[in-house]
């Protein structure tokens, strides 16, 4: 594998429209990079899914893996199976919506490569020009003050599903449901360092919304209390 092989983590749920136009503009951003790798995780899709993915593993291997849940399990659980399956040093994460755009990870890993310690460094995609509806943006825009309020992660915009890292780093940090949205605090709790960079941001065309209001407001809630409790435990060499 490449000195700066990136593996492409990428946890999804009834995407079936959003599959290939997103594995194509993945491949148009990093295709140079030979060792790229795309891990798929399919969290039990009921639609067409399946199908594209067992397609996809024949025509790209192995540029293309897909590893499936039996049960759903939700996105934090599909970004650590994916990373525990990459095969790569780098990671970077993006929803399976289309709404992050992977022309932006280079710009992100030229950030990440910037450290001394690559290896301790999260970038994170910051949307400033979300492409959600107003409700969504709203929500989004007072959880984010909240959660920076009470874990003083200086993170703009933690719930971006386009983040770049070392596998070595995620892995390290402790794991739970809905862990993703608070990989920021999680990081520095380590002794790490995170920056965010402007990345595009666009509209869903296919599918719809696995989020709603309520099923984030009160576990965000209880995670943000978990996160907190990390925090004052933590001790760092």
């Amino acid at each position: 594998m490449g000195e700066r092989s990136v593996s492409v983590v990428v946890p999804a749920l009834n995407e079936a429209g959003n599959i290939r136009p997103l594995v194509n503009e993945i491949l148009k951003a990093l295709g140079d990079d030979p060792d790229l790798e795309i891990v798929y995780v399919d969290d039990g899709s009921d639609d067409v899914s399946p199908e594209i993915f067992e397609a996809l593993s024949r025509e790209l291997a192995p540029r293309f893996v897909c590893v499936r849940h039996q049960t759903r399990c939700g996105q934090s659980t599909g970004v650590l199976t994916g990373i525990r399956h990459a095969k790569n040093r780098w990671i970077a994460t993006l929803d399976a919506d289309g709404q992050n755009d992977p022309a932006d990870i280079p710009a992100m890993l030229k950030v990440l490569f910037e450290s001394n310690q690559p290896d301790r460094r999260l970038v994170v995609g910051w949307r400033q020009k979300r492409k959600d509806t107003w409700l969504k943006r709203f929500s989004s825009r007072h959880a984010n003050r909240i959660r920076a309020g009470l874990l003083g992660d200086d993170t703009p915009d933690t719930g971006c599903g386009l983040k770049v890292m070392s596998r070595e780093l995620f892995l390290r940090l402790p794991y739970f449901n809905h862990m993703h949205r608070f990989l920021p605090a999680l990081v520095l709790r380590a002794g790490g360092e995170v920056v965010s960079v402007p990345v595009n941001h666009r509209p869903r065309v296919e599918g719809v919304s696995k989020y709603g209001f309520h099923n984030r407001l009160w576990v965000g809630i209880v995670d943000i209390l978990g996160v907190m409790w990390l925090q004052r435990r933590a001790k760092v060499p």
